[in-house]
């Protein structure tokens, strides 16, 4: 499977000289994503899962696969029949971006095994990357879905909701 990056800057207070792109995989992006469009449409509005990949422009295999990761994690409710669709699985204001981003994306950025690094023993490289990790997941858990939508006019604008 190929990993599709998605950068974001990111300075961690813990590490004022560190400033990187963060990146996230193209899976945790549209899951956010697709998060934040249930988020935007009027309360107990359902939605289907080829109107959230009409929205973004993305495959529909690809966002059935998040959908339900999201819906394993209780992100998202699905309902099956005639009548069903997709919707918001707990209020907005409930689902904390960090955790998702935890739901999500693999977190691992080292592969810290003495089969690959002859330096492992000795090396303090992975606990300097968990810290900034932990310092980038904790900045996210600031927000949650509703923060990001909540009387957001521009983006209802934009993902053409009313």
């Amino acid at each position: 499977m190929w990993l599709v990056y998605h950068q974001y800057k990111c300075i961690f207070p813990d590490f004022p000289f560190l400033e990187v792109d963060v990146q996230l995989t193209s899976f945790t992006d549209y899951g956010l994503r697709a998060l934040i469009y249930m988020a935007s449409l009027p309360e107990g509005r359902m939605t289907s899962i080829s109107e959230v990949t009409d929205v973004y422009d993305v495959s529909r295999n690809h966002m059935v696969k998040i959908i339900n990761q999201l819906s394993r994690a209780g992100y998202v409710t699905a309902v099956r029949g005639k009548n069903g669709g997709i919707r918001l699985g707990k209020p907005a204001s409930a689902i904390r971006i960090g955790d998702v981003v935890r739901e999500l994306e693999p977190l691992s950025l080292v592969n810290c095994s003495s089969e690959f690094c002859h330096i492992t023993p000795a090396c303090r490289l992975k606990q300097a990357l968990s810290k900034a990790v932990q310092s980038f997941l904790t900045e996210l858990d600031n927000y949650t879905l509703a923060d990001l939508v909540e009387e957001n006019q521009p983006l209802y604008k934009l993902l053409l909701v009313e």
